[in-house]
């Protein structure tokens, strides 16, 4: 333990897709944790990201110590996973990291499929993952057990919310050997510049990936149900993803055409600034860095109360509404349109509560901590 204390660490953060809030986490971290004087380097998947996984990877990179490794890992189990796990291992021998940090489900599973080590600590960071699907269905089954079975292969388990934790506790069990802590996401300095409302703003505005759990589906649902309402609510949709033909053919059958734009993946920061109102609809999520972005820029919003949102809001939470329910985000929307100045001083509330408790400083420290008490456990 003195030794690990009075050098830099090696670590090495593993994820499957290098896409949405899992990805920037694991970006800021890494930046964070270089700054702290720390070797880091990265493992990430090959077949998801596209350019923009390729760009943010080809930014960091050269500040990573230990490099970045790009590996074909498949969403769903697959018949080439063992040998996926043969590389993960490989890897781990070459880069010899003090601490193994695997981000999200599958390459959670890889990292802790590794044995014990004296040399290096093995920590897992699900971001909801696997804890998404219902315990009722086959893949919720079949997670919950191989989560069960991972679950005293881990030293340190890091949830980004309290939610995430207690879910994780009640649908796998407690864990009897890793340590348990919660640190929150957290944004950098910059993002709490405000920003600036654009001359051709919607009344509303999305920004995310296009995946049913993110609910963009129901917002444009709600929408119609305004505008037939007689409410001639606008809407900008930031983003891409697996389900952008399901929501432009949903825009097709409700005839919003004229009334709903899509304006492809774009900064958060951007996408905001082309709405007078942020919409998340998500049906399930754990720390959504978009609320959190938004709200330390000040931007009014509404939200479904799902997963670790309550936990960003706070006291704020009459601006949340009931998840899976088109009336009530059409209801939660109405209200704030219908008020700017209460939305916009709860948003200037909530950006004071952001800066508090949600800054990436607070996180890497957080983390980095966690690390310290796993090794001292060991």
């Amino acid at each position: 333990m003195a030794e690990i204390a009075d050098r830099p660490l090696r670590i090495v953060h593993a994820v499957r897709a290098p896409v949405g809030g899992i990805f920037r986490h694991i970006i800021d971290l890494a930046n964070g944790q270089i700054d702290a004087g720390h070797h880091v380097g990265i493992i990430a998947d090959s077949l998801t990201g596209g350019e923009r996984a390729n760009t943010a990877l080809a930014e960091i990179a050269p500040r990573l110590k230990l490099g970045v490794r790009r590996v074909a890992i498949h969403r769903e189990p697959h018949p080439r996973d063992p040998l996926v796990w043969l590389r993960f291992m490989y890897l781990v021998a070459r880069l010899r990291p003090d601490v193994l940090h695997g981000h999200g489900a599958k390459a959670g599973a890889f990292i802790r499929m590794i044995g014990k080590s004296k040399r290096f600590i093995r920590v897992y960071t699900p971001h909801g993952g696997s804890l998404h699907y219902p315990l009722s269905t086959w893949k919720g089954a079949f997670y919950s057990r191989l989560e069960r079975t991972l679950m005293n292969n881990t030293e340190l388990f890091l949830f980004e919310s309290a939610f995430a934790r207690d879910t994780y506790q009640r649908t796998i069990g407690t864990p009897s050997v890793g340590i348990v802590r919660c640190v929150f996401n957290g944004v950098t300095a910059a993002e709490f510049d405000p920003v600036t409302l654009a001359t051709d703003a919607t009344d509303v505005a999305y920004v995310g990936e296009f995946r049913h759990i993110k609910g963009a589906d129901l917002l444009i649902e709600a929408v119609a149900r305004l505008r037939a309402d007689g409410k001639p609510v606008t809407l900008t949709l930031a983003g891409d993803g697996e389900e952008l033909g399901a929501l432009k053919a949903l825009i097709e059958k409700h005839r919003l055409g004229e009334a709903v734009r899509f304006i492809g993946h774009v900064k958060a920061r951007f996408g905001f600034s082309k709405g007078k109102l942020l919409v998340v609809p998500s049906r399930g999520d754990s720390m959504p860095y978009v609320v959190i972005e938004a709200a330390a820029a000040g931007i009014p919003m509404v939200a479904a109360n799902v997963g670790g949102i309550p936990e960003i809001f706070g006291e704020h939470r009459d601006a949340l509404f009931a998840p899976n329910s088109v009336g009530a985000m059409a209801d939660a929307i109405e209200a704030s349109l219908g008020d700017p100045p209460s939305a916009a001083a709860r948003a200037k509330e909530l950006r004071e509560r952001i800066f508090m408790h949600f800054s990436q400083k607070a996180m890497v420290e957080g983390v980095l901590a966690s690390y310290r008490e796993a090794f001292a456990r060991r």
